[in-house]
This record gives structure tokens, C-alpha cells and sequence, in this order.
């Protein structure tokens, strides 16, 4: 697994290349106060990627967190002041405040949808619809916001998709050879009822309902009386997601919760202290 460092290092290798060329107006010494406050309601997430972005270009950087991480908070709220090398703060100020607003937005979606199907039974799952190079951090994310992970990638889980069913033969075909491949979650996704029958008779530890009607989903449930956990999918909304846990599935999967995000807007301001 790539650590927070080592993301981070990619992080600023991008934005800074040879060098940033607008921080040395700013004398050498200078050192320097800065806060960061949201613009909107939000998660709070990502503050361990936020401290390690400054603290790659200053190790003597002080930050100081006024909310804690998954916290909400509400819009003109402080977050944290830093202090440090006034180079290091403005350098770091970009790639700080990316990572931040956006892991903090995809907490926050996660914490919408969590919230949306209380008195349910059914728990939210995202996908692997994530940002590339963000996969990691945005599933802490998802969960910081109170929803659970699908798989992580294709090595930690078996999702037999309709390719996978036509290229194997058949869904008992399939899930005979996944079992024999590893021991992790082996999930089958179905389109219609005849499919639902077929994944139920080869015993998978999971079932897909990928675009099911409501009506459908409930007759599945009804059929399968909870032999087999049943997933939902398929252009689930905020607004349809509640009438869809009423049916009775267990899970729902949602990839808008890691890539339909709006950036949280956050704001950082800079006050020189010592030149």
C-alpha cells in the first residue's frame, strides 16, 4: 500500500517540478501565521494529508486542528492555524487545501447518503469509481462519513460482472472457479430474475441487483428470504435512495459518493510575522 507520505510526495512533485518560482519573492527567513477557515457546511477529512504536505516542505511547521477529523461543522468555521516558514505555507497551500476540500467532500456526500437511509436495515457501499491515485484516501473518506467500502480493488474481492459470465460460460461456472482462485467475498451481479436464480443456485457470498425496479427489488428479496445478502446498483440517487433500502436489500452501492463530488470551498489566508 502507498502511505500518506509517499502520496503526498507525488502531490507536490506535480504541482512544484523544479521549483516554485512565485514563493522566492518572499525572503528565505521569513516566517509566517496562516488559518483555514470552510465556506460551507462540511466533514471535516484528510488531516493527516494536510499535515503532510507542509510538513514535507517544513518539518518545524506547527499546525494546530480546531475540529476534530469527521466532525461536522458548519460554514465560517476555523479549522486549524499553522505556523511555519512563510515559503513552506505558501507552496503548500494548493496541494494542502486540494486534498483537504476534496476528501472533506466526499466525507460529507458519504455522511448525506448515510444519514438518508436511517431506520433501515441497508447500508450504503461505494465503488471503485474513485479519482486515480486517490483510491485509498477517498475510501477513508467514504467511511469517515459513515458508509462502508466495497472492495478496495480487484485483489481483495470477486465481482463476477455479465463479461465476466459470458467469458466463463456461465454464472455456476464462474462462481465454481472464483472458489477456487482465493477465499475472499465472491459477489455475482444479475439484470434480470432468471440470472437472480441462477447466482442463488450457485451459492455466491453475495448478489448484485444491477438496475432492478423497485418492484423487482422487492420480489428478489422476497425470494431469496435473506439466503444470500442482495446488493443494490445502478443510478441510485439521494433523492431514490431511501424508497430503495425500503425494499429490504442490504446493501446499496453508490458510485456518486466518490466521483460526482463538488469540491468543499475552503479558504486559507497568510500573514507574515517575521521577515
Amino acid at each position: 500500500m502507498v502511505s500518506i507520505e509517499e502520496q503526498v510526495d507525488v502531490f507536490l512533485r506535480e504541482d512544484i517540478g523544479s521549483g516554485d518560482l512565485t514563493a522566492l519573492i518572499i525572503p528565505e527567513k521569513s516566517q509566517a501565521d496562516a488559518t483555514v477557515i470552510t465556506r460551507q457546511k462540511m466533514i471535516v477529512c484528510g488531516q493527516a494529508w494536510f499535515n503532510a504536505v507542509f510538513r514535507s516542505l517544513d518539518e518545524h511547521v506547527e499546525i494546530v486542528w480546531l475540529v476534530e477529523e469527521g466532525e461536522w461543522v458548519d460554514a465560517g468555521i476555523q479549522l486549524c492555524t499553522l505556523s511555519g516558514g512563510a515559503r513552506g505555507l505558501l507552496t503548500g497551500e494548493r496541494t494542502a487545501l486540494n486534498v483537504l476540500q476534496t476528501l472533506s467532500a466526499v466525507a460529507t456526500e458519504s455522511w448525506q447518503y448515510s444519514r438518508a437511509v436511517v431506520g433501515t436495515n441497508c447500508q450504503i457501499l461505494d465503488t471503485r469509481k474513485t479519482l486515480p491515485g486517490l483510491r485509498l484516501a477517498q475510501k477513508y473518506a467514504v467511511k469517515c462519513g459513515g458508509c462502508l467500502n466495497h472492495r478496495v480493488g480487484l485483489y481483495d474481492g470477486i465481482l463476477i460482472k455479465e463479461n465476466h459470465i459470458i467469458a466463463a460460460g456461465s454464472i455456476s461456472a464462474a462462481v465454481s472457479r472464483a472458489r477456487l482462485i482465493s477465499s475472499v467475498v465472491v459477489e455475482v451481479e444479475v439484470e434480470n430474475q432468471s440470472e437472480l436464480r441462477e447466482a442463488v443456485a450457485a451459492h455466491p457470498d453475495r448478489i448484485m441487483l444491477d438496475n432492478f425496479s423497485l418492484e423487482e427489488m422487492r420480489e428478489a428479496v422476497a425470494w431469496v428470504a435473506g439466503r444470500i445478502p442482495l446488493e443494490a446498483s445502478g443510478d441510485v440517487t439521494l433523492e431514490t435512495l431511501y424508497a430503495v433500502a425500503r425494499t429490504g436489500v442490504d446493501f446499496i452501492s453508490v458510485g456518486a459518493l466518490t466521483k460526482n463530488i463538488s469540491a468543499i470551498d475552503l479558504s486559507m489566508r497568510i500573514s507574515v510575522v517575521d521577515i
